[in-house]
């Protein structure tokens, strides 16, 4: 790796692309908080990249982490570069401006390594269109030695094979520490005048968390990898000042993380089996981190972040504790992932804090047997208790999460959807005489890698059209007006099926699609399955058959190299889900 020069945009960007775009907030850089050094006396610098536009990326805590944490260290330098919307593509592709950072508005292909944060099947197409804004050749074959050392981080890399084409390194796990012990060893290669292939070969035998695709080639015994873990969360880094955004964000609050792992095997959460230990953190550090943040942004909302809060230790310390500093700030408390039974003894301390506006409950399962079926023990008794307890303590609605096409599923299951809701709903009568309003969530479900359920097929798009059609006309039935139904996207949860659970030559077929004009997928408005359709065909592949495949337990998996749990543990799992599906 040689010193490149660095090229800085300023000018060009100001004259000719600001003026022009929708929304030039995106695209200025410059906020409150924003970390900004002299690239061009950097000994190496950092693109972190993130495949969606500005208000998506700047929700994403992951993101955050890493942007703090390498700027925090000496000769390093990171800066934030998002996927342009699609006018502002238009405007930098007529007029040959190179896609830019929003810091120094330096050129993508000027930076010595470029990371992307892998989220979500359906961004890959981003990632490419990116990496050619930016002037830089999407294969990693055929990159030049000039050109920056692209790297993948995010939940996808665990099942990161169809994208294997594409870069040159991913960082399996939990990033913060690991790319700490990344960055250093690739400047102390590129002061050492070292190749990248020279790099990329120490990275691979150094790191088990590092999986560099050009060396563990398919077809060959594959070494297996493992998570990055990072052993002591409770003084992990966190960003003590983050950046506050110039266009509303999605979730624009304080962000905190209180624990890692979950101690529930849901059969079908890939975060579930992957993302491993349990660790906490403690209540005193989370409320010293909520206390600088917000002197550091002034938001307005602390959320409590985990994949299931409810399994925090000191949950009630914690939110006592906020709530004696915050309530007269006017700051409120977000709770994500609570469960039901534990909603119960929560609720009274919970009033005094967290905004009543809804309830969030991810039921999954209409029925407790199919709930067995996909190890989420939930009792209707404490769903309904925890529900009437929610409307006296003054919450009027609810959102309810719902998952069809699970193994075991019947139709009557899939009626119940609405029956349970329609319940629920009454259920508010008893408290005031009213009809609680109810937003019912429905998605389709992906089979996903790492997980028990990662064996079985997902069921035809037909069955998914069915089940809705099933959904909607029993609404109508029970004249049922305070339901309201959100459906996902069928084509879309098809296509996360497909890719997914996809080998290396899945590269084609992504590639494929993004020239015909694929992009922004996990967008309604952008996503055209039969650009998809098409793409797979070309390649010789059916969609339908690839998201509908099954997988034999003796079978070598398309991910089972890249971290996660052992297979004979998940298949352990997957046969008692199998015996519950045949013996009930």
């Amino acid at each position: 790796m040689r010193k490149k020069e660095v090229v800085i945009l300023t000018e060009c960007v100001e004259r000719e692309f600001l003026p022009f775009v929708r929304r030039p907030g995106r695209y200025i850089g410059g906020e409150i908080n924003q970390i900004k050094k002299d690239l061009s006396q950097c000994d190496l610098t950092v693109a972190l990249c993130f495949p969606d536009i500005y208000e998506v990326a700047m929700s994403h805590t992951g993101l955050a982490i890493l942007y703090d944490c390498l700027n925090k260290l000496d000769g390093i330098a990171a800066e934030r570069v998002f996927a342009p919307w699609i006018d502002a593509e238009k405007i930098l592709r007529g007029k040959s401006i190179p896609l830019f950072s929003l810091e120094s508005r330096a050129s993508l292909g000027s930076f010595d390594i470029v990371g992307f944060g892998l989220t979500n099947e359906l961004c890959y197409t981003n990632v490419l269109n990116m990496l050619d804004l930016g002037g830089i050749k999407i294969r990693s074959r055929d990159r030049s030695e000039d050109e920056p050392l692209i790297i993948g981080g995010g939940g996808m890399t665990n099942c990161c094979e169809p994208m294997a084409d594409f870069f040159d390194l991913f960082v399996l796990g939990e990033g913060e520490e690991a790319i700490v012990e990344l960055v250093n060893l690739i400047k102390a290669g590129k002061q050492a005048g070292a190749e990248k292939k020279e790099i990329l070969a120490e990275i691979a035998e150094k790191f088990d968390w590092a999986y560099v695709p050009s060396i563990h080639t398919e077809g060959v015994t594959r070494r297996t990898r493992r998570n990055a873990v990072v052993e002591d969360f409770e003084n992990s880094h966190v960003p003590l000042a983050p950046i506050v955004p110039f266009v509303e964000a999605i979730h624009e609050r304080i962000s905190i993380e209180i624990m890692r792992g979950c101690p529930g095997r849901c059969r079908f959460c890939q975060a579930s089996y992957c993302r491993r230990p349990i660790r906490y953190r403690s209540v005193e550090k989370i409320i010293e981190i909520a206390k600088a943040c917000y002197r550091a942004t002034g938001f307005d909302t602390v959320s409590l972040l985990s994949l299931s809060s409810a399994d925090y230790p000191n949950l009630e310390k914690l939110v006592a504790g906020l709530h004696e500093y915050f309530h007269d700030k006017h700051v409120g408390i977000s709770l994500p992932s609570l469960r039901v039974d534990r909603q119960l003894k929560l609720l009274p301390e919970l009033v005094k804090s967290v905004r009543k506006s809804g309830l969030t409950i991810a039921v999954e399962a209409a029925s407790e047997r199919l709930r067995r079926i996909i190890n989420k023990p939930l009792r209707d008794e404490d769903l309904f208790s925890a529900a009437e307890a929610a409307y006296r303590a003054g919450w009027q609605k609810f959102k309810l999460y719902f998952m069809v096409g699970l193994p075991g599923e019947t139709l009557d299951d899939i009626r119940r959807v609405v029956q349970l809701s329609y319940d629920l709903a009454k259920l508010r009568k008893k408290i005031d005489n009213k009809t609680g309003q109810i937003n019912v969530a429905v998605s389709w479900f992906v089979p996903k890698s790492h997980t028990p359920f990662g064996f079985i097929g997902q069921k035809p798009g037909e069955y998914f059209e069915q089940a809705k059609k099933i959904i909607l006309d029993e609404k109508r039935n029970l004249r049922a007006k305070f339901l309201q139904f959100k459906f996902h996207n069928i084509d879309r949860s098809v296509l996360e099926s497909a890719i997914g659970r996809g080998d290396r030559c899945l590269s084609d077929v992504i590639e494929a699609a993004w020239r015909a004009g694929a992009k922004f997928d996990l967008w309604d408005e952008c996503l055209d399955f039969e650009i998809w359709r098409g793409a797979f065909e070309k390649l010789g592949l059916d969609v339908d058959e690839l998201a509908q495949r099954q997988f034999t337990p003796d079978e070598i998996l398309p991910w089972e190299h890249l971290g996660g749990q052992d297979k004979k543990y998940l298949l352990k799992h997957f046969e008692d889900s199998m015996q519950l599906v045949n013996s009930e």
